[in-house]
């Protein structure tokens, strides 16, 4: 058994949304989300990455990004929601595409993980339906469920997508977490704001370091150095709870480093973390 835990930064696709979208503070219009009348001076690519973790305990994906079937037609993935997000998949970035070249099938997943269910972070769930665990917070599957104008189920439709909950142990900013191996080594963080049921995953080492993946809290480290919330929330309240918290834990002197999944200045890259 390794004796380290190793995180891989994945990019595996690219978003062009409205700039109001990202950071909602430099960026207010009341029309940024409908698409309409907004040239292309207001949009901005990001890109959307993919967690590959190799634990001691299992071998972890966190999020999957764009379906390849996105390749061919934006409409086809996203209907209405072209209006607001429009995906790009370059050859070799789907999330299988990018497992494969680590080694790795998407049936030698022993776990899925989704941050939250918004289309960039699920569209690709029918490309690992094949791991041997699908998870996501019981309040996002909830919400995910009865809002189909906000979310896509036709995105796991077909997918075995089970839920954990959210337990109040003291951690994160609402104090709510969900302890995936019981380790403490991998926790899902309540981040609501961005979405209902959100979860940021933190990844300690046993010398008690760590890594925060924050998923949508803030779309850059822009966002929490300078408190902006993603133009879309379901509560702004909640983000800036979210973000505030994020904050803190980024000037930790035990953190190693903050990402966010759509940050135009992090790179793909692989981190190591001791495990006993």
């Amino acid at each position: 058994m390794t004796n380290e835990i190793k995180i891989h930064i994945l990019h595996t696709g690219l978003v062009k949304v409205d700039k109001a979208l990202p950071f909602h503070g430099k960026f207010r219009n009341p029309l940024a989300f409908t698409g309409m009348f907004r040239s292309e001076v207001n949009q901005t690519t990001l890109p959307v990455s993919s967690y590959l973790i190799e634990h001691p305990k299992g071998l972890l994906l966190i999020d999957t990004s764009w379906n390849s079937t996105i390749r061919d037609s934006n409409f086809k993935e996203l209907g209405f929601q072209v209006q607001i997000n429009t995906g790009y998949l370059p050859s070799g970035w789907a999330v299988d595409e990018q497992m494969e070249k680590l080694g790795y099938q998407t049936s030698d997943i022993d776990l899925v993980l989704m941050s939250h269910l918004h289309c960039d972070h699920a569209s690709g769930l029918p490309l690992v339906k094949d791991a041997k665990k699908i998870l996501v917070s019981d309040v996002e599957w909830s919400v995910a469920n009865r809002l189909p104008f906000v979310y896509l189920p036709h995105e796991w439709k077909g997918v075995n997508v089970e839920t954990y909950h959210f337990e109040k142990k003291g951690k994160g900013p609402f104090n709510q977490y969900y302890d995936v191996f019981g380790d403490g080594s991998v926790l899902q963080i309540f981040v609501p704001g961005h979405s209902s049921g959100m979860a940021a995953t933190l990844i300690k080492g046993s010398d008690g370091r760590y890594i925060v993946l924050a998923a949508d809290t803030g779309y850059s480290h822009i966002s929490w150095e300078q408190m902006l919330t993603p133009g879309i929330c379901i509560s702004r309240k909640k983000a800036i709870t979210s973000l505030g918290w994020m904050r803190e834990i980024s000037m930790d002197s035990n953190c190693i480093a903050v990402f966010a999944n759509h940050d135009s200045e992090v790179s793909e890259q692989t981190i190591c973390l001791p495990y006993k």
